[in-house]
């Protein structure tokens, strides 16, 4: 398939300017650019989708630039948004561009003799041109009228209580200044962005046009927004983060193995380099079992696998398998280490699980999966007690120190999702 055919497939393609010719011109190899504001210190899940199109376009030939806001950062996009961005520091957003160019290094190839990718900032041609010079170079080719008609700037006018800064209103001739200098210093013909970004996108085809004489194109993706209408990419714990510090590799995989079953084979293919032929064989499966989840696990392992390699993906599955009743033994103090903070907790003293050690049935009232010794004794004689996942049918057994996970803690089970780790303190 062409790169737009294949986008079209997947569902990618939101809309774009003269869909025909530029058909045509991307027949042969493209130069194109999609831009981010380096607002935070990491990308988040909701800036693959036009992340990983770049990523789509440059295995097929062609060559991606990508553009870190250091000027449009420092204004704000008020696009989709109903409040006023918080301004930031030059220090800040330089700090924001050199973590999010380590994450970008896992989604594009910089290396590459053939097509390699390139990351550049905006505030490097933004820097040396004066506030009147702009007025006078780029202001005067753009149309208030048309600006105002624009969704992302109409939105915000339209809202009396919040309106919008004369500050994020500029945000367009930016972004249009961008395209003009790329498709005059890089060659650059199109650009690639969310819907949010067509009223900027059409804005620098326009002023490119005017200012150089050339035809170029613009390509908006679809804003994925879940089955149930909530926005994609967040939780209530807040936002799926690709740093690992910010958001860890197991919460990241759970993140993709709990996809609502509607969403799951749209996201397939969004967000995973699997083939037709592959993410059609998983909707066969997923139509005909959906108890297995094995489009889920896909999805989950592909993802994981992109962002944070395959052994960290590895690991994150481990990790997953323990909280239904997976082996322990071998398992990694790190990969355990996942698992505690995402289920209850309770501290002991050490010293009671020294020598002949606790008594079972106490250890479960204490850490609360018991109400009362005598439940705890029919839990555990009718087996649905288990000692870091090995069930335990005895009720007089003693839990002592040769019985912690790498010397400090205990996985103990009730059920099949009554966790609590109990950890020495």
């Amino acid at each position: 398939m062409s790169i737009l055919e294949e986008l079209k497939w997947r569902g990618l393609v939101a809309d774009c300017t003269d869909a025909p010719e530029l058909a045509k011109r991307m027949a042969a190899p493209i130069t194109l650019y999609c831009g981010f504001d380096p607002t935070a210190d990491s990308l988040h899940v909701g800036n693959l989708v036009p992340l990983l199109a770049l990523r789509r376009f440059q295995l097929l030939g062609h060559h991606p630039i990508a553009v870190a806001g250091g000027a449009t950062g420092s204004i704000g996009d008020p696009s989709g948004r109903t409040t006023e961005r918080q301004l930031l520091t030059k220090e800040v957003l330089d700090h924001n561009i050199a973590s999010v160019k380590v994450q970008l290094a896992k989604l594009l190839d910089f290396d590459t003799k053939q097509n390699p990718a390139r990351l550049v900032d905006n505030a490097s041609w933004t820097a040396g041109i004066s506030f009147l010079d702009f007025l006078r170079e780029i202001g005067k080719h753009f149309s208030v009228n048309q600006m105002v008609a624009k969704e992302s700037v109409r939105a915000r006018m339209e809202d009396r209580e919040v309106g919008i800064s004369y500050t994020e209103f500029s945000y367009m001739l930016l972004q249009a200044f961008d395209f003009m200098v790329l498709c005059r210093d890089a060659n650059c013909e199109l650009q690639i962005g969310g819907s949010d970004q067509w009223g900027n996108i059409t804005a620098g085809i326009d002023l490119t046009r005017k200012k150089l004489g050339k035809t170029v194109y613009g390509l908006t993706l679809p804003l994925i927004t879940n089955a149930d209408g909530t926005k994609f990419g967040k939780t209530e714990a807040g936002a799926i983060w690709l740093d690992p510090k910010r958001t860890s590799v197991y919460r990241f995989y759970q993140f993709w193995i709990n996809t609502d079953d509607r969403d799951v084979i749209r996201y397939l293919k969004f967000f995973t380099f699997l083939s037709k032929e592959g993410i059609e064989a998983l909707e066969k499966k997923h139509a005909e079992n959906p108890g297995a989840r094995e489009a889920h696990k896909a999805l989950a392992r592909a993802a994981t696998d992109l962002i944070h390699g395959p052994n960290a993906a590895t690991e994150a599955i481990r990790a997953s398998e323990i909280l239904f009743g997976g082996e322990l033994k071998g398992i990694a103090e790190s990969t355990f280490n996942e698992i505690v903070g995402e289920v209850p907790t309770k501290e002991i003293e050490k010293s009671k699980l020294d020598g002949a050690g606790l008594p079972l049935v106490e250890l479960l009232v204490y850490s609360g999966l018991c109400p009362s010794k005598g439940q705890a004794r029919k839990d555990i004689e009718g087996g649905g007690v288990n000692v870091n996942n090995v069930r335990e049918s005895n009720f007089q057994r003693a839990v002592t120190t040769n019985d912690l996970l790498f010397g400090k803690h205990l996985l103990l089970r009730k059920g099949k999702k009554n966790y609590v780790v109990v950890t020495v303190k």
